[in-house]
């Protein structure tokens, strides 16, 4: 699954790796204003397929491995992978939504998890927590340090919280191939793993769950769920090692515009709000 490629990307590189990332963030921007109770997973694949195509890029998903849809729609105990279908989404679900491009031979991949109407106080907690723990992950990837140390930022926060961390799906390098090396685990210790270095660029993705770390793989050979049925939650941002320090080619920002939410989460990771 993980290709060998070059870890290090060059500027020009990098920066049409930005291009798909931030289709893919447009494309969920324009997805916000969608998700909504009644509506189906299955008619937001169609808008993200539609969208990307429109904007001279192709579905990054379709087709990846035989998967069948545009999109990932992981609702509530799915953790990844889940298939878009007919079930209206109903208030009070989560639903992680995970999308791809390709354009100019590059991909873009991440992922949120939206809240459909009102959610509970539990459910809000594990969304801002396991963002939170993006972060705390991105912070880390810089030049020097090492995948153990990004692990560990993002196990060590979500632990404290006693949320199960998984460890058999873990983030990846991204280039002209969807999943190159390094493996981004959500979990590690410090000091330990591949160093990182100029020009490397990753996929962050913590995947967390409400209670256990336990997954189930599914008869479909796509959708994982929790083990024990409780909820998960999962972000997801591509960033580069530009000047030693992470910087995010990827952004929630058009989400937020969408959903009228004012954050500033992503200031210190950016370098293209000019």
């Amino acid at each position: 699954m993980f290709s060998s490629m070059n870890f290090q990307k060059t500027i020009e590189e990098i920066e049409l790796i930005r291009e798909s990332a931030l289709l893919v963030s447009r494309t969920l921007g324009i997805l916000a204003k969608e998700i909504k109770e009644g509506v189906t997973t299955l008619q937001l694949d169609k808008i993200a397929e539609e969208f990307i195509r429109d904007n001279d890029a192709i579905p990054g998903f379709l087709g990846l491995y035989d998967f069948p849809n545009s999109l990932c729609t992981s609702p509530n105990s799915q953790v990844v992978h889940g298939i878009p279908n007919n079930e209206p989404l109903k208030n009070g679900d989560i639903i992680s939504i995970d999308c791809g491009v390709l354009k100019n031979e590059f991909y873009g991949d991440h992922a949120y998890t939206f809240s459909v109407g009102e959610i509970s106080e539990k459910n809000k907690k594990l969304l801002q927590i396991t963002k939170e723990s993006l972060y705390k992950g991105i912070n880390e990837f810089k030049a020097g340090n090492r995948v153990g140390d990004v692990g560990y930022a993002i196990q060590s926060h979500c632990e404290k919280h006693n949320y199960g961390v998984v460890r058999e799906l873990v983030g990846h390098g991204i280039g002209k191939v969807m999943h190159e090396k390094p493996e981004m685990p959500n979990y590690g210790k410090r000091g330990y793993g591949k160093r990182f270095k100029e020009g490397m660029v990753v996929a962050i993705e913590p995947m967390i769950n409400m209670k256990t770390h336990k997954i189930i793989q599914h008869a479909d050979g796509w959708t994982i769920t929790t083990k024990d049925n409780h909820p998960s939650a999962h972000f997801e941002h591509n960033v580069a090692i530009i000047n030693g320090k992470p910087e995010m080619l990827s952004t929630f920002k058009f989400i937020y515009e969408a959903l009228g939410i004012k954050s500033d989460e992503e200031k210190n990771f950016h370098n293209f709000f000019r």
